[in-house]
């Protein structure tokens, strides 16, 4: 069985964020997809299914973390479409069915691909107490994002604040910080970091689904409807988003960097330590 890794949302391999890929007939056992997403240990593995029997769908689609698997997940979204496009399967759009209804992927001419996805429907908040000692910086506004997105989107004073960041990780569940770029000219407009310890993700590299709301708080502010957003991880990426409406298109590039042979097949025993 083939699966790639892809590092998805950068235009260079070791950056952006790596995603696994495995595409299959139908699906297997469950403590299977569990075990090789934590086998894998990135922040998601993707696997996908073809649909040949839906009329709005191309293939299923599920992410898994090496612990949970999530409702929303854009970056090995883009790892699963670039896999696609690379092998030929579809030269246009692919329709995804997912646990957050139907996304959709189109490339472009240039190598892109762009993502619809739902966009984040954003509540504010008081400040919850705690929060401020837990990211070691003080909020200027609290939203919720959504289940499937984060428990909080927090805007913090300025980019030099969310890359300096050195958070009490374990006093945090899942928490999206964002602040304009302090340079105009730096090619992006939002600098962004996401902490995701509640699904065994300390810190995503570039997390595609959280700028479905970073995107729409910033459109509000700005009265802009396309901005380009800046995740200040180690490895970093970057994120073009296109703001329409209840859908929030999210633009990158990707890089397959490994594709091989997955030799624990689904018929092969799972340890006994999955749950």
């Amino acid at each position: 069985m083939r699966i790639r890794i892809v590092d998805a949302f950068t235009d260079r391999p070791f950056s952006g964020n790596p995603a696994g890929v495995v595409l299959l007939d139908s699906w297997p056992q469950e403590d299977w997809l569990r075990a090789v997403a934590a086998e894998v240990n990135l922040s998601e593995t993707a696997f996908a299914v073809p649909t040949p029997g839906r009329n709005d769908a191309d293939y299923a689609l599920r992410w898994l973390t090496p612990t949970a698997e999530v409702d929303l997940c854009g970056h090995a979204t883009l790892a699963t479409a670039h896999v696609l496009y690379g092998d030929g399967v579809a030269p246009g759009l692919l329709r995804f069915a997912t646990r957050s209804g139907i996304v959709t992927t189109r490339p472009d001419t240039e190598g892109a691909i762009t993502l619809d996805f739902p966009t984040a429907p954003l509540t504010p908040l008081d400040i919850p107490p705690g929060l401020a000692e837990a990211l070691g910086a003080r909020p200027v506004s609290v939203h919720s994002p959504g289940p499937a997105i984060a428990e909080f989107l927090v805007e913090l004073a300025d980019e030099r604040t969310v890359a300096g960041l050195t958070p009490d990780i374990g006093r945090l569940g899942q928490v999206i910080v964002t602040a304009p770029a302090d340079d105009p000219g730096s090619g992006y407009d939002i600098a962004s970091r996401c902490f995701f310890p509640a699904v065994g993700i300390p810190e995503d590299p570039v997390t595609g689904s959280a700028h479905t709301a970073i995107g729409p708080f910033w459109a509000r502010r700005t009265g802009r409807t396309r901005l380009t957003g800046r995740q200040l991880s180690a490895r970093g990426g970057t994120v073009r988003m296109e703001m329409a409406g209840d859908r929030t298109l999210l633009t990158g590039t990707a890089v397959t960097v490994m594709d091989g042979a997955l030799l624990a097949g689904p018929g092969q025993a799972v340890g006994s330590q999955l749950t």
